[in-house]
């Protein structure tokens, strides 16, 4: 049985959980949760959004959506706005307030990956997004149909440089 903390997959997924735990226990007292944050990070960079486009880009059902739609409206984070040349579709916005919310809470983001990478030194961080970001560009790829499925699901790949094979040490 291989040891799973020396598998990319497992460690990648380890590092995710625990950001996500740290930046909820800084974000708690701002009175946000983390859907509420996502959402708000998603129509920050996407305004006017629709509630499917929103349920899509977050990975839940359009019920799912529309009550964390509902809560942020309450809130006034966000408001919802009908399409001119569609009654039926609802835009959603950000509202003034939740810009302000967006820009704190993304500053608490900054300060929890800074901390996570503290034992990095400034190269090895820029390498280390360098590597992640083309990772997500293959997985996009693959996603979207692209030839990344070709290179990665028929053979493995090595490196050289690093004697390791698809995250794991070579035999």
């Amino acid at each position: 049985m291989p040891n799973t903390d020396e598998y990319i997959g497992v460690v990648i997924s380890d590092i995710g959980r625990l950001l996500r735990t740290e930046f909820d226990r800084r974000v708690r007292r701002l009175g946000i949760t983390r859907a509420q944050w996502l959402v708000l990070t998603r129509l920050h960079r996407r305004p006017g959004a629709s509630h499917s486009e929103l349920a899509e880009m977050m990975e839940v059902e359009k019920a799912t959506a529309g009550r964390m739609i509902d809560r942020l409206v309450a809130n006034g984070w966000v408001e919802r706005r009908t399409q001119p040349d569609d009654r039926r579709v609802k835009r959603v916005y950000l509202t003034r307030e939740a810009e302000r919310v967006h820009k704190r809470i993304w500053r608490v983001a900054e300060d929890t990956v800074d901390a996570a990478l503290v034992d990095l030194a400034g190269p090895e961080r820029k390498q280390l997004m360098s590597l992640l970001q083309r990772v997500k560009k293959t997985l996009v790829s693959e996603d979207e149909g692209g030839e990344g499925a070709s290179r990665t699901g028929t053979r493995r790949r090595t490196s050289v440089a690093s004697g390791r094979l698809n995250g794991r040490a070579a035999p």
